[in-house]
């Protein structure tokens, strides 16, 4: 890979991290506090939950990225999708901007010559192009279940967050 083209690459990962962060953001903004908690069915996360989880998995992922497996020995991941009802919007957006500070923080360090080095998930191994790109992935499949239930519970009050309705002309 061209050191240009590696370059173009880091910055436009880093893009999408940011545009991810920002629908969510956004997203998350327009739900009420008691929705934040709420799951629509027994099988169902939360907004809550997957903020909680967005954040762990990035903490654990992208702490020491390059040296260090990133699923670490102690992420509790199943404790991530239990319900704890009594943790504040505040103690959440506080934990969901410690897991995108990490990410954020780790990949501005990464050079181009880092993007077809070795790193391990789970003891898998992944080019750190195919980690990050594993890492875009799952934070999409994610924010988007955020902005599908902040849409939910929003109902009419729900702004929305690209082109609205019939105004595509």
């Amino acid at each position: 890979m061209t050191t240009e083209l590696g370059s173009h690459y880091l910055e436009n990962a880093t893009l999408e991290f940011r545009r991810l962060k920002s629908l969510a953001d956004k997203a998350i903004k327009q739900i009420p506090n008691q929705a934040l908690h709420t799951t629509i069915d027994s099988e169902s996360n939360s907004v809550a939950i997957l903020m909680r989880h967005l954040s762990g998995n990035m903490l654990s992922r992208w702490t020491h990225f390059l040296t260090t497996d990133g699923e670490k020995p102690d992420r509790h991941r199943d404790e991530e999708f239990e319900h704890y009802p009594a943790i504040t919007r505040e103690q959440l957006l506080a934990t969901w901007e410690q897991g995108w500070q990490c990410l954020f923080d780790n990949i501005a360090t990464l050079e181009t010559t880092d993007l077809q080095q070795t790193v391990t998930v789970r003891q898998k191994p992944f080019t750190v192009l195919e980690a990050i790109e594993r890492q875009i992935v799952h934070g999409a499949y994610h924010v988007g279940q955020i902005v599908a239930l902040a849409k939910h519970f929003a109902c009419e009050r729900w702004t929305s967050l690209s082109i609205p309705r019939s105004q595509s002309r």
